[in-house]
């Protein structure tokens, strides 16, 4: 189960966090990762934590401005976002075990065969 928040609408310059709580089974995923999917577009990953390596990686396009952190025992993953632009707008999903999609896309197929919650808005404007 994954259950996101934390999501609003900010002005750009703004921050916001978000929040992903996970089942103890997701969290121990060999990652955890957020993604976003802006509408027209296809959903990409923006950061992601390789618990095997112990290792965070982000998209380019957030990098310095986006934190990716956890909390182990509340199984919950946090994204920090700062410094936030229009672009940014989108829907944020969290997910396990999709590892390497940091900065690409993940396809409808993938999509569909993977287990998502129902995501948070944010709204940049």
């Amino acid at each position: 189960q994954l259950v996101e928040s934390g999501g609003g609408s900010v002005q750009a310059g703004g921050s916001l966090r978000l929040s992903c709580a996970a089942s103890a089974y997701t969290y121990s995923s060999n990652c955890m990762g957020w993604f976003r999917q802006a509408p027209g577009k296809e959903r990409e990953g923006v950061a992601e934590f390789d618990n095997r390596e112990g290792r965070t990686s982000y998209a380019d396009s957030v990098k310095g401005r986006f934190t990716l952190s956890q909390d182990n025992a509340k199984n919950t993953l946090y994204l920090e976002m700062n410094s936030l632009k229009s672009e940014d707008t989108a829907m944020y999903y969290c997910a396990g075990d999709l590892c390497g999609f940091t900065g690409a896309t993940v396809s409808r197929t993938i999509v569909g065969k993977s287990h998502w919650g129902q995501g948070t808005q944010v709204t940049v404007s």
